[in-house]
């Protein structure tokens, strides 16, 4: 059901899922949907732990056997390509809060940090400012993917092209540290 309502998440957007639209999609009636899900909220809170575990899972298997340059190449490539590939499941995952240490919101939520952090070892961070360099890599890949999929590029330059040059720009800054 979960999977399910990712999917059409991704194709008409988060804003617009609701459970009577996801009833529709799987042929059975809305309130059947309650012996799989608790509400709206419980499908959203389904899809965000199902999309960090997939965003962690592409950026992680993309990051591997490579360091520097090359490992923050992959692993924003590998997240913006699942945000444009999966808008409304990613968009589940913004300002969602773990109800608890062993919510499977905070489990999950830790994976990608944790595969971007394996991208700053190969850069000369201090430790004292890991998490702002996250918080800066977060910032170019979430606000780049999440204008793209909003087809939010209108001018005639090559976004392969801006992306790889933010890449560039990120990786000189990481090294100047």
């Amino acid at each position: 059901m979960v999977a399910a309502g990712a999917a059409l998440a991704d194709e008409v957007g988060l804003d617009r899922l609701t459970m009577a639209l996801l009833a529709e999609r799987v042929g059975v009636r809305t309130p059947s949907l309650y012996k799989h899900v608790g509400g709206q909220d419980d499908l959203n809170r389904r899809i965000a732990v199902l999309a960090l575990s997939e965003a962690a899972d592409a950026v992680g298997v993309a990051v591997q056997g490579r360091a520097g340059r090359d490992a923050l190449g992959a692993a924003a490539r590998a997240f913006r390509a699942f945000v444009v590939e999966h808008p409304g499941r990613y968009a589940a995952t913004i300002g969602v809060e773990p109800s608890g240490p062993d919510d499977p919101l905070a489990t999950e939520g830790e994976r990608l940090p944790t595969a971007f952090t394996a991208v700053l070892r190969g850069y000369a961070i201090a430790e004292s400012d890991v998490d702002h360099a996250l918080r800066m890599l977060r910032s170019l890949c979430h606000g780049f993917a999440t204008l793209q999929s909003a087809d939010g590029f209108q001018w005639s330059a090559d976004v392969d092209e801006s992306f790889e040059w933010l890449i560039g720009f990120a990786d000189r800054g990481l090294r100047a540290g």
